[in-house]
């Protein structure tokens, strides 16, 4: 294995840790001890440990090996041992590390809402590494792969809510099923903000008279590339130029400042960018199969 690629696999062999450290927390330190319905195929182990008390990681492997079988051909071979990999990681965590923390017992609603933090964050980090841990994951990257326009955390939202009210009707606990659908809710929020919003940043526009002027200042205080558009004003119809950069929000504030110095006269509009794609900025690929990815990096 060439360096490059070693030191690839241990960043992602160390996210996964992570995640699944996050996941585990939030499942065994605050979802079992609760006793309301858990999210995915961690919702069914935690029926199957309430009804007949079998441990949350081992019922998980199980639940496992017919869907990662049935979402091998779609997803490919990196993503399928990736997610191998990180459900037997999140699997002996959740068995073996999260037994070691203290477990919350108090109000209900407070464990849900750190469940849903947890998790989503847990998640999160493993789907940047386009990796899952397996399960409902399977499942929801299947969909993801189908369907690349629909986010993870609404597709997520939604194949749970059919195990949430299964484990709320076979548990006969109401105030179980509103808590699982808020610890849901929240998680497929968190997902989505963490994901997408690593890709998100702010664009401005700079109407000014010293286009190329205004790009290296933009360059010298924070290395951003520009674009200078012509444009013409709608009152004497004189000539503008119009630069365009995008950045992230520490990169604007600097930038801000720094053009309203080298051009007093100049007319700035900033805008948010929900993603930005291209040099300068990470490029997350979610749930896609080799195919895709061969095609993406084309």
């Amino acid at each position: 294995m060439k360096k490059e690629d070693r030191e690839i696999f241990l960043k992602q062999i160390f996210w996964e840790v992570v995640g699944s450290a996050f996941i585990a927390g939030g499942i065994y330190n605050f979802a079992v001890q609760a006793g309301f319905p858990m999210t995915g195929f961690s919702g069914i182990s935690i029926i199957l440990y309430q009804l007949f008390g079998v441990p949350v990681g081992f019922s998980t492997i199980l639940l496992n090996i017919p869907v990662a079988i049935l979402c091998y051909r779609l997803l490919g071979r990196h993503f399928f041992f990736s997610s191998l990999r990180c459900m037997l990681i999140s699997s002996l965590m959740i068995d073996y590390v999260a037994p070691l923390l203290p477990v919350y017992s108090g109000d209900r609603l407070l464990a849900a809402l750190c469940t849903g933090v947890f998790a989503g964050l847990g998640y999160a980090v493993i789907y940047m590494q386009n990796s899952s841990t397996g399960g409902s994951d399977f499942i929801i990257m299947a969909v993801k792969n189908l369907k690349p326009y629909w986010s993870v955390g609404k597709i997520s939202f939604v194949t749970d809510v059919i195990i949430i009210l299964l484990g709320g009707f076979l548990l006969r606990d109401v105030d179980g099923i509103i808590y699982g659908m808020i610890v849901s809710f929240l998680l497929a929020i968190v997902v989505d903000k963490l994901m997408y919003g690593i890709n998100s940043g702010k664009m401005t526009l700079v109407v000014t008279e010293h286009g190329k002027e205004i790009c290296d200042v933009i360059d010298s205080c924070c290395g951003r590339g520009s674009t200078i558009l012509q444009g013409q004003g709608g009152y004497r119809c004189d000539n503008k130029q119009v630069v365009m950069c995008v950045c992230n929000n520490k990169e604007m504030y600097l930038l801000q400042h720094a053009v309203k110095e080298a051009d007093p006269a100049s007319f700035m509009i900033i805008l948010e960018s929900n993603e930005v794609h291209g040099e300068g900025f990470r490029t997350i690929r979610i749930g896609e199969g080799e195919t895709q990815a061969k095609n993406s990096a084309v």
